[in-house]
């Protein structure tokens, strides 16, 4: 059974919105079973499930989806099906890990600003830049901007840009991650007294709640950032966490 104290500082993470659970799964094989030959049992995955109040046909509902979809692969081995990535699935995942498990010390310290003589190519932001009006966009210093683009070195910048590039539309979903973050923090207990169950459940719905948002925008170099800013905040909370709690071995963990 979870701690009471365990419990507590999970209820937040748990009633976020969002919570699709194929969205869910993607997360917790993300964060346990990312790399070539990671697997996870079906016993383990229907425990991690359960953890995170997950139904079991809602958990099967979701594994099927995901395996049409050719993000998971399933295999029987004796009487239990053991499953993970696709070649596929595990290639996004890696691409998307760079941007979740960034520390925010390793944020771009310097930034761009490219103005276009023309409207914006195709896909301009996808690649890391953040518009600020139509032809006009930041970056950090180290992307490559089109050839015909007039690049300034980014200085000193004013609150009223960091705030227009803040993402506006994810400002109280920033701020809900950052209390129940905050509360996880405050009501956890140290990572000795919790079972390697209950971190990779823990793990899963700080990274799937952390993904769901920081993926929606790109990622801003440092100096763009207000040091209050509720994105920056879960950010660093998140960080903490994380390596406050690491990442448990799947051979570790065990079904109740």
């Amino acid at each position: 059974m979870p701690t009471d104290d365990f419990t507590t500082a999970i209820a937040d993470l748990k009633n976020l919105g969002g919570q699709r659970v194929w969205s869910l799964m993607i997360s917790l094989f993300g964060d346990l079973a990312r790399n070539e030959g990671d697997v996870i049992d079906g016993p383990i995955l229907s425990a991690i499930m359960a953890a995170m109040d997950v139904r079991p046909e809602a958990a099967r509902v979701a594994l099927h989806r995901l395996r049409k979809d050719h993000w998971i692969t399933s295999q029987k081995q004796g009487r239990t099906a053991r499953h993970s990535l696709t070649p596929e699935g595990r290639a996004q995942s890696q691409a998307a890990s760079a941007r979740i498990y960034a520390a925010p010390d390793d944020l771009a310290k310097g930034w761009q600003m490219v103005l276009l003589e023309k409207d914006t190519p195709q896909g301009f932001e996808n690649v890391g830049f953040s518009m600020v009006q139509p032809r006009l966009y930041v970056g950090p210093e180290n992307l490559v901007a089109p050839q015909d683009g007039l690049v300034v070195e980014g200085k000193d910048a004013p609150d009223w840009l960091k705030r227009q590039l803040e993402p506006a539309l994810l400002e109280e979903s920033y701020v809900q991650l950052r209390i129940a973050l905050e509360n996880a923090t405050q009501f956890l207990p140290k990572a000795r007294d919790l079972t390697p169950l209950e971190i990779a459940a823990l793990r899963c719905m700080i990274v799937h709640n952390w993904r769901r948002l920081a993926l929606k925008h790109p990622a801003l170099p440092r100096p763009l950032m207000r040091d209050d800013w509720p994105g920056l905040s879960c950010h660093i909370l998140v960080a903490d966490l994380l390596a406050r709690y690491p990442r448990p071995a799947t051979a570790q963990i065990t079904a109740p």
